[in-house]
């Protein structure tokens, strides 16, 4: 099952695919594996450069965790004009239920001006809890 939601901020479009994976869990442990492809796209008309991230990870039953970093899985990708990039990353949840929201930190390389784009918020739910 996978779950889609977009956002767009000051022309950056944020894509957000999740899935969660039961061969990587185990749910008597309280270990729920999701992943998350994130697709990045400069609706805008001048070159971006994605500098840092910053996300909150909400497990239900759990504190809240925020975490901070350069880039995105070691890269801090350049987007020229109509550019995309996408990357895969991962989350594991002990309870099985929760969401992730935050944003990134791009900067314009024409004048060094920084400007934040929102990542919508995503729900991370394994299957048969739906139930």
């Amino acid at each position: 099952m996978h779950n889609i939601t977009t956002d767009i901020t000051k022309g950056v479009k944020v894509t957000v695919e999740t899935e969660y994976h039961p061969e990587y869990s185990n749910p008597v442990q309280q270990h729920y594996v999701f992943t998350y492809r994130i697709t990045i796209e400069n609706l805008g008309d001048k070159t971006i450069q994605l500098k840092s991230r910053h996300w909150e990870i909400v497990d239900s039953i759990y504190p809240k965790r925020e975490i901070d970093g350069e880039g995105v899985v070691g890269k801090q990708p350049v987007l020229d004009p109509g550019e995309i990039h996408q990357y895969v990353s991962g989350c594991n949840l002990r309870s099985g239920i929760g969401k992730m929201f935050g944003y990134y930190t791009m900067e314009r390389i024409s004048d060094g001006r920084r400007f934040f784009v929102n990542i919508p918020e995503f729900t991370m739910v394994v299957p048969m809890r739906l139930n």
